[in-house]
């Protein structure tokens, strides 16, 4: 337990007074709606936490409207989440991001010269999802579809700083503790042993300013895929496309807001479905680091004056590695002080292949540095004023097959 407060606004776990907190959300949501976009894959059905983030769901009186974004291969799959989701009592939609008629909306838009038809994955579901969410509320909440340890605070503290009148903050990331409890381990491998280093490195050995990179290091858990911002913001940031979207969102959030109106809030334990390392840059843990890697060089070649070369990549993978395990004998200290779990010889291993991903990661970017952002709400509406309704209506035309 700590008072600190870092460059943003850090909203501690001192005393939650959780039932004075969900009534006065419960009030504001009548002048305030909030939405929950939940972006997930059709095998999440097939896992528990998916059950318990809707129990805990059905207690959030607060929240108007979740919007499910589903990756789903086919039709018998979609059908099967919509009737999974029948147990939500809140007011929801499944969104079949990559269905027939969801594709058919985006492949129209190029003709108005938007083209994201070449776009996969989780950004490119959540923005659709955004898009959607953004047509009837005043905040949005998105979190992923894993969470072991769900609980309905946990939207309640990312929700309450955003709507609530006297705060008005447009951006809240959750920040928590990547414990197992009950196996007494310590996770969040890539954050602790990747991004943290990597930012240490570039702000304190590599020695350039930026301004941008110190907001990033003052984030508690930089890789939460758990926030809340307001509809305005969100149609108004570009959303990165691979995994590297946590830190790219955060780069997005800087650059259209202000400081002071952004925060962050500890949700306190945080346990999820982990992955493997993988074998190579295109899958697992390693495939983060690629794409998280790229996201902080382009981040680098914007805001500074700083040369990407490969000598430069060589002095961060160098430079890198030793803070790593600077790092690793401190994790080590704090496990064994905790009587957790904790194997340095592993954390070592891990060290070492990241080291490998990035600088594989940077050559790959001197050779295509372009950017993975999707265009922002704004332009698309632009373009295209009703974008929003054709895809709320293919949605709904999707849900209408199956009555």
């Amino acid at each position: 337990m700590d008072f600190f407060q870092e460059k943003i606004t850090t909203i501690h776990n001192f005393y939650s007074d959780t039932d004075r907190m969900l009534q006065h959300l419960h009030e504001l949501s009548f002048i305030r709606p909030a939405v929950v976009v939940l972006p997930m894959l059709y095998s999440e059905i097939e896992n528990p936490p998916l059950t318990r983030i809707i129990d805990e769901m059905n207690k959030c009186t607060f929240i108007h409207n979740v919007v499910i974004a589903l990756a789903a291969e086919d039709r018998e799959k979609y059908t099967a989440v919509v009737n999974f989701f029948e147990r939500l009592e809140l007011d929801h939609i499944v969104v079949w991001c990559n269905g027939d008629r969801i594709t058919s909306v985006v492949e129209k838009m190029k003709e108005n010269e938007l083209d994201i038809s070449e776009f996969s994955g989780k950004g490119k579901d959540a923005w659709i999802a955004l898009g959607i969410a953004s047509l009837h509320s005043y905040a949005i909440v998105l979190h992923d579809a894993d969470i072991i340890n769900y609980n309905r605070e946990f939207v309640a503290k990312l929700l309450y700083p955003i709507v609530h009148p006297q705060l008005n903050f447009y951006f809240n990331k959750g920040y928590y503790a990547r414990i197992n409890l009950e196996k007494r381990t310590m996770h969040g491998r890539v954050y602790r042993l990747f991004v943290r280093p990597l930012l240490d490195t570039l702000m304190r050995d590599v020695q350039y300013e930026s301004d941008i990179l110190e907001y990033m290091q003052a984030f508690r858990y930089t890789l939460s895929g758990e926030f809340a911002f307001t509809r305005d913001l969100a149609l108004n940031i570009r959303v990165p496309s691979d995994w590297g979207l946590e830190v790219g969102l955060l780069a997005e959030i800087y650059r259209n807001t202000s400081l002071k109106r952004v925060c962050q809030t500890d949700l306190g334990f945080y346990d999820h479905k982990h992955k493997e390392l993988g074998t190579d840059a295109s899958e697992g843990l390693s495939k983060m680091v690629n794409d998280i890697m790229a996201t902080f060089l382009r981040v680098v070649n914007e805001t500074t004056s700083t040369q990407v070369s490969t000598s430069f990549l060589r002095g961060i993978q160098v430079k890198y590695r030793r803070s790593a395990q600077d790092l690793i004998r401190q994790y080590h200290a704090d496990a064994v002080c905790n009587g957790l779990e904790y194997s340095r010889h592993l954390e070592e291993r891990h060290v070492e292949t990241f080291a490998e991903v990035l600088m594989n990661a940077g050559i790959q970017y001197l050779k295509n540095p372009s950017s993975v952002l999707l265009p922002d709400w704004a332009r698309a509406l632009s373009a295209i004023p009703d974008l929003r309704e054709q895809l709320m209506e293919a949605a709904q035309a999707d849900l209408s097959d199956l009555r």
